[in-house]
């Protein structure tokens, strides 16, 4: 059974790519199959795992939705890239600004695009780890509706309680679409604990969404050697394998996967 899984938050700079990129390779390293895929017309993910030009790639997760979209016969594993970390990715890069764009003209399930595709890869992996864009777009609602469930980064440091409202609704509102669609957890990232507003913003999400979705246990420090790992093209466990980051993205990993056993 494949598991398809979101990282998305409507606010960048959450440490969304990071979550995305470190969980699959944390994944990986415990023996499962993983696909990162990148929905970020930014590139993000690609770039920090070490392809350095996302824009001059020859064939990239846009081209894959352009096919999907035209009903042009494809081969879905054509363009997915073998990290040396043990994960999969299919790239993405500028060129999703424009499916976006074209997504919004068709008549006809348009918000389905992302989960014809993952339809046909789901016999290969045991995850999808899917990297949304900062952005509630048609992009992030086809991620939403090709999802089992989503991880919801969110800074410890500056909480939008209307952005963020509006970002639950949204989810909530894809439930009307995709049934089984479930909030894996909210996880804290970039967490100072020395710093009173840090602990403010968890007691926040603790008391306004507690009741209504989980949230991990595992917080995601603050580190200046985390921050390195986006122009390093690795992850934290091959960057800093005994650091504070590294042990908890390796307890992410293991949450995640006690969620398969409950």
């Amino acid at each position: 059974m494949c598991k398809v899984i979101a990282i998305a938050n409507q606010k960048g700079g959450v440490g969304k790519t990071t979550t995305a990129g470190n969980l699959g390779i944390g994944l990986a390293g415990k023996g499962k199959k993983v696909l990162l895929i990148d929905a970020d017309p930014q590139g993000s993910l690609t770039l920090s795992l070490g392809y350095s030009n996302p824009d001059s790639m020859e064939y990239t997760f846009a081209d894959v939705l352009a096919s999907v979209i035209t009903k042009i016969e494809y081969d879905p594993f054509e363009g997915i890239l073998h990290h040396p970390e043990g994960v999969d990715l299919m790239p993405g890069n500028i060129e999703l600004s424009g499916i976006e764009s074209t997504l919004v003209t068709v008549l006809v399930s348009r918000e389905q695009i992302f989960k014809k595709y993952i339809s046909r890869l789901r016999d290969r992996y045991d995850y999808i780890i899917i990297d949304c864009m900062p952005s509630l777009g048609m992009l992030t609602v086809n991620a939403f509706t090709a999802a089992d469930s989503i991880i919801v980064p969110v800074q410890a440091a500056y909480l939008s309680q209307k952005g963020f409202e509006q970002f639950i609704t949204t989810v909530e509102n894809i439930m009307d679409i995709n049934p089984g669609l479930y909030v894996e957890g909210i996880l804290m990232t970039m967490v100072d604990d020395r710093t009173l507003n840090a602990r403010k913003v968890i007691k926040e999400i603790e008391k306004d969404y507690g009741t209504r979705f989980s949230i991990f246990e595992t917080v995601i420090p603050f580190s200046v050697r985390a921050a390195e790992i986006s122009a390093l093209g690795k992850s934290i466990f091959s960057h800093d394998p005994n650091g504070k980051v590294s042990r908890a993205y390796e307890s992410l990993t293991e949450e995640v996967l006690a969620h398969e056993q409950n």
